[in-house]
Parts: structure tokens; sequence; C-alpha cells
């Protein structure tokens, strides 16, 4: 009887630890999600102000510099670019919140389908980058810190800090110029035909993925070998050797395992860049992607386009760095049990 009454309690109190973790990270998400709503708000109204101090008359941009006065303001006046800023700002955000980006002002049809559009490229383009980036950039981190000190790790540490530091303009024409031109190994357009098979978009994609791969590779690579480093000369580790155990079992279930918890998370972040910040490829490569898309809106004065992608973009960040504080809250407890208090 006695044993299982102690049986039982140590059920309750684990159902109790559970359920008391799990309200911790429900309220740690909670807030992150709170957090996320007011920085996109705050963005909007950045959005919102920047193409209200952008130069020139919308209804002058649409129609061109040599059409009539009372033409111009008349479209001026049905576009409602000559209503008082706060009751835009609040007709806009009333239709974004209602899932209606607005009509644009150079196809007079509604933004979202170009949206949907760019954003889809964008993401395959970014989801190439990041498979190729991340393995290979965790791979070498883990490789220079089990070769600390030696020529291995400094060889490798100096290549992945020149790629970081080099402009991703840069190292596109010069790709462009050599596997594109010289070469002739590689497309030098992103784009495909809509009828292109899978190996078809992948050629065409692969050239202006690499500039991604060579900015991430070096800052992935630092924070796995920084955590590798770490790890291995943790106590655990210490411990792990002292008992006997494989050198190889050692790295995979004690060093990696601790090691790669930043790495993971720092990569998860880099979605966001990876989606929506790729304006210089997107332009020197010709991609329609969400990219070269505000690029072109903001060129155009097309500020539905412009304000709608810019939101879009904030939106795929948000939703990166949610994931990001996601998987280290669910792969770190401590940070869970922390973040709560």
């Amino acid at each position: 009887m006695s044993r299982f009454l102690t049986t039982a309690a140590a059920f309750v109190h684990r159902a109790h630890f559970a359920g008391g973790s799990g309200l911790r990270m429900a309220r740690f998400l909670a807030g992150r999600l709170a957090l996320s709503v007011v920085t996109l708000w705050l963005l909007s109204v950045i959005v919102f102000a920047g193409g209200q101090l952008l130069p020139g008359d919308i209804g002058r941009a649409i129609l061109g510099p040599l059409a009539d006065a009372q033409a111009v303001a008349a479209l001026d006046h049905q576009l409602g670019a000559d209503r008082p800023a706060l009751a835009q700002y609040t007709t806009w955000m009333g239709h974004m919140l209602r899932g209606d980006m607005g009509i644009s002002y150079a196809f007079r049809t509604p933004v979202a389908p170009f949206i949907a559009s760019a954003l889809a490229n964008s993401a395959k383009l970014g989801a190439l980058a990041f498979v190729v980036v991340v393995p290979l950039g965790i791979a070498g981190g883990v490789w220079a810190a089990l070769h600390a000190g030696r020529w291995l790790d400094r060889a490798l540490m100096i290549v992945g800090l020149s790629a970081t530091v080099v402009p991703e303009f840069v190292s596109s024409i010069v790709l462009i110029l050599v596997f594109g031109i010289w070469l002739g190994w590689l497309p030098t357009e992103a784009a495909y035909p809509d009828d292109a098979g899978p190996l078809t978009a992948l050629r065409h994609l692969i050239l202006p993925a690499l500039p991604l791969v060579f900015v991430f590779f070096g800052y992935i690579a630092r924070m796995a070998r920084a955590g590798t480093v770490e790890a291995l000369d943790a106590d655990y580790t210490r411990t792990a050797i002292l008992k006997g155990l494989p050198r190889h079992v050692v790295i995979v279930r004690h060093v990696l395992r601790n090691a790669l918890l930043p790495t993971i998370t720092v990569a998860a972040t880099q979605l966001g860049y990876m989606v929506g910040g790729l304006v210089v490829v997107e332009t020197l490569f010709h991609y329609q992607g969400i990219g070269s898309l505000i690029f072109n809106a903001a060129t155009a004065k097309d500020f539905p386009m412009l304000e709608a992608g810019v939101l879009t973009v904030g939106i795929v960040y948000t939703l990166a760095n949610l994931l990001a504080d996601t998987l280290l809250v669910a792969l770190d407890p401590r940070l869970r049990i922390g973040g709560a208090e």
C-alpha cells in the first residue's frame, strides 16, 4: 500500500511539474506573440509614413509629367490621396486587417495576387539557400571546433568571414561572369518557364542562391564552432569521457545536443531575410520575388503595392523570430522557466 501511495504521489508530482512547465511555455510564447503584434503595428505606421514622405505626386506619377493638372487632381481625389494622412492610414489598416491589400496604382488590379506570387517565388529561392547553407555551416563549424587552433580551423574561419563581408551584389556579379557568361554552365536569370520541371527550376535557382550561401555560411559556422568549443570544455563532456564512452558517442550525445541549440535558433531567424531581404539578388538575376516587387513599387510610387509588400516582409520576419523563440524554448527548458518568471 505504501509503495502504491509513493508511486501515485510521484506521478502526481510529475504531472504537476509537466503542467506547470506547459503553462510557463504558453505564457512565454503569448508574451512573444503580443510583442510581435506591437512590432507589426509600429512597422505599419513607419511604412505608411514613409510612403507619405516619398517625393512626388501619385496622380502625376501615374498619368505622366505631361498630364493636365486638373486630371492629376481628379485622380488624386479618386484614389483618396488628397485626404488627411490619419484618415488614409485608418482606412488602409482597416482593409489590411480584413485581408484586403488594396488596388495597385500601376496595374489597376488587386495587390494580393502580386504579393502572393512574389512571396512564393522568394520562398523557393530562400528555401534552396537555407537547405544548403544550414547543414554546410553546421558541419563546417563543428569540424573547425574539433580541430580548434589548427590550420584547418583558421582556414575555415577565414574563408567563412571573408565570404560574409563580401556584399551580395559583388558575389552575384562575379558568379554571373564566371558561371553564367565565361563558362556558360548556369543561366544568368533566375526566372524559369511556368511549365518547367523541378530540375530546370533548380538549375535556374542555383546561381542566385549561392550569394546567400556565401553570406550565411560564415555566420552559421562561427556560431556552431563557438557552441561546440564551449560544449567540449563543459563538465558533462569531461564526465562522459571519464566514463570511457567512445569519442563519437560523446560528440553526438553530449556535445552536439548542447552545442547546436543556439545555432538552430539563429538559423531559424535567418528565414525572414532569406525570403524578404533579397532585393539585390532578385534584381540582378531578374527574379520576380517580393524584394524586387517592393523595389519596383517604390520606383513607380505604387503605394498600395509598396506598403503591402513591406508589411508582408515584416510578417515573415516576425513569424521567423517567433519560430526561433519556440524552438529555443522547446529545446531548452531552462529558458522556459526563466522566461516565465
